[in-house]
């Protein structure tokens, strides 16, 4: 069994124009501070990363490692969530992803799909510069509006929703390879990879790639009321990254997982930080480490009551005290003894 590493932190969530947020020497320093081991580091971010110079300079890349290292801190992965999303986008969403994008190609749905596949794949680069062997990304969607079967969804639409999608991650998972680079799609709500049936559409139609995995966030199954610990046996051998974050489902009768279209206070499921929600983390855990997970625990705050630093620093304690140190022995090695061929046959009764 291996323990755990950790704790990680996310920075997409604490990214700022203010100190010490806004770079990442900066922001490294603060996490460092709070006992943190590493940063899991979004590669859209331009404040804190160059994706592009880092794909192609290793001077870039060594010296951000140095940098860390003088904080005592390394990357866990980087993450490409907003490179994913821009590569498969129904149109209902046009609006609203096309802000992510540069503005060079907005309003042009062929250019901004080929920017994102780009910037994975300069992504990829970067992380084998970087000696990563996990990046984290979402799948996008082309489905998502059509989750309720209501009016009835004409046949093929999901098939040819996964094909396309297939189609589009291909040549990525197939990049990712060349690198070295797992691609660990968040299983995320408003994802068409968004539980365990869907990955598994998505994993057959890339053939079983050997580079598509998982990262596993158990508050977005809280929130769609999926069994999360049976989840982490189904999925054990695709799991590659773990976002650990806290969340709460308590319907009611004016509200259930659809969440009456409230804001995230006053949803029934919502996020919380560490320690602060539902999620059994002792279980989960445990999971992973009877499982040989062989990654990080990294921190994803997102609560909808709590201030971000002081979640912050109770996650780094709260990962902390979770991570299982595994034992090298078995507890009741004391009591064995050491026997030959001959007494086992007289214990069992065999001439």
């Amino acid at each position: 069994m291996k323990t755990l590493k950790g704790p990680s932190l996310h920075l997409a969530q604490f990214s700022d124009t203010a100190a010490p947020f806004n770079s990442l020497p900066a922001i490294a320093e603060w996490a460092a501070g709070l006992g943190f081991k590493a940063l899991q580091v979004p590669a859209w971010d331009a404040r804190l990363f160059d994706v592009a110079l880092a794909a192609s300079s290793q001077d870039y890349c060594d010296e951000i490692t140095g940098m860390l290292a003088g904080h005592g801190l390394v990357i866990s992965e980087l993450t490409t969530h907003i490179f994913g999303q821009l590569l498969a986008v129904h149109p209902a969403y046009e609006a609203m992803f096309d802000t992510f994008a540069p503005a060079a190609v907005r309003g042009n749905a062929p250019a901004r799909t080929q920017w994102a596949h780009e910037q994975l794949l300069l992504a990829a680069q970067a992380s084998r510069r970087l000696g990563l062997s996990d990046m984290g990304t979402f799948s996008g969607s082309f489905a998502w509006p059509y989750l309720f079967p209501f009016p009835q969804r004409p046949a093929g639409l999901i098939e040819t929703a996964f094909d396309e999608l297939a189609r589009r991650w291909r040549p990525v998972l197939d990049a990712c390879d060349e690198q070295g680079v797992n691609l660990c799609y968040e299983i995320h709500p408003s994802e068409d990879l968004h539980d365990g049936v869907t990955f598994e559409m998505f994993h057959e139609r890339v053939g079983h790639h050997a580079r598509c995995a998982i990262l596993f966030d158990p508050s977005h199954f809280v929130l769609q009321q999926l069994n999360y610990l049976d989840y982490l046996d189904i999925y054990k051998d695709h799991i590659r990254m773990f976002h650990v974050k806290d969340a709460e489902f308590n319907p009611s009768g004016r509200q259930g997982i659809y969440g009456g279209y409230q804001s995230w206070v006053d949803r029934a499921g919502r996020f919380r930080s560490l320690g602060d929600g539902q999620v059994d983390f002792k279980a989960i855990f445990s999971k992973l480490a009877h499982h040989d997970y062989p990654g990080w625990a990294t921190l994803e705050w997102e609560c909808c009551l709590k201030d971000q630093e002081a979640g912050a620093r109770e996650g780094a304690a709260f990962i902390k005290q979770h991570i299982i140190p595994v034992t090298g022995k078995i507890f009741d090695d004391f009591a064995g003894a050491a026997i030959d061929q001959r007494q086992i046959n007289a214990l069992l009764g065999i001439a």
